[in-house]
């Protein structure tokens, strides 16, 4: 019926009708032609739809094209099959052959269970039984005082301001660069770290010597704020719901970021463009840069600062459980550890060779 109206249209001239016709036709075949989401926008969809951060979204999903690329599978349906098998040869896989650390299979353990319990609704009811990369317990790499002072100088930029709230308020860098404004509290002289590792929040000390400089320092950040504002924009990544909650807080000062990007961004989740908190790169470029000019040798990293902020905090004799508090662990075996650092070399044991009279 549809092709004799056609031949009609097209002898009458109803150009109309045969633009129309066309149009129809070209609906039909995309729709018909469109392909289903694939496993990874799966993957997306819903731990944004469970707010999970960027950062863990992209670590999952490469974890899961791993595991699709080891296991050679071409179909969604290959994963139901042996799911528990093959999630054993995967991590006995890095184990043996990439021998990564235990945190590292951990990831990986977990980006699967993931998968097939939140995505796949498949939950894995048998024991897996792969084996198990090597647990290490390191030592945690500890700058002196006198190292700290020779460090800090060097470091350049605002990267000098959030290396000294690493060291002197013993922060993660994620948990530096993520800092809100309202956050940070002069009159009790504390900062309230909101979401940290596990989700978790805790409040941690601030150094009276940072009060000057980072007030000095939000100033300028105020000042783009403004402008930012002016411009049409201003409003910044609020987590979970709160942008829905409080509609009028993306743009409020207290929820700007204590340290931005220089420039605006799109954000990758939601298309909107914002002033985004600075890169930790450019934190960890400045300290490797500031070590190097100290002619320190020893491996040092963002980290190492938080590893410092509790060490000295413990030779000053600060108790181990306030010490926990501060860094928020969960456990107090993980904090024990800066007992063990400072029970080495000449804190701890004098060197027989210093009996010797020669």
């Amino acid at each position: 019926m549809c092709l004799d109206n056609l031949i009609l249209a097209i002898n009458s001239g109803n150009f109309a009708y045969i633009i129309f016709f066309r149009l129809t036709i070209a609906v039909n075949t995309f729709t018909s032609s469109s392909k289903s989401p694939t496993l990874l926008e799966d993957v997306r969809r819903v731990m944004r739809l469970k707010h999970y951060s960027l950062h863990t979204e992209r670590t999952y999903s490469e974890w899961i094209k791993q595991f699709v690329k080891f296991h050679q599978l071409n179909e969604r349906a290959g994963l139901f099959e042996n799911s528990e098998a093959k999630i054993e040869a995967f991590l006995s896989y890095l184990a043996t052959e990439r021998q990564v650390a235990s945190a590292t299979q951990n990831q990986a353990m977990n980006a699967l269970v993931f998968l097939y319990k939140q995505v796949l609704n498949m939950p894995l009811t048998q024991r897996i039984e792969g084996i198990r990369s090597k647990t290490s317990r390191r030592v945690p790499v500890v700058l002196t005082i006198d190292e700290v002072k020779q460090v800090l100088p060097r470091v350049e930029g605002v990267a000098q301001l959030v290396v000294k709230l690493l060291y002197g308020s013993g922060l993660r860098i994620t948990e530096a660069v993520r800092l809100r404004v309202q956050d940070v509290d002069y009159g009790y002289k504390q900062i309230t770290v909101r979401s940290g590792k596990g989700d978790k929040d805790r409040v941690t000390t601030f150094s009276t010597t940072l009060m000057p400089l980072l007030q000095n320092h939000l100033e300028k950040v105020k000042a783009i704020h403004d402008q930012d504002l002016v411009n049409g924009f201003g409003a910044v990544y609020l987590p979970n719901a709160l942008a829905k909650k409080y509609p009028n807080a993306e743009r409020e000062w207290g929820w700007q970021y204590v340290f931005p990007a220089r420039s605006l961004s799109v954000d990758p989740l939601s298309g909107v463009t914002r002033r985004h908190h600075i890169d930790q790169s450019l934190v960890n470029k400045a300290i490797k840069a500031a070590v190097g000019q100290a002619g320190i040798s020893k491996r040092v990293s963002a980290h190492t600062f938080r590893h410092s902020f509790a060490t000295h905090l413990l030779q000053r004799g600060t108790d181990i459980r306030t010490i926990q508090a501060l860094l928020g662990h969960s456990e107090l075996e993980t904090t024990m550890i800066y007992t063990h650092v400072l029970n080495q070399g000449g804190q701890g044991v004098i060197s027989p060779l210093d009996d010797l009279a020669i």
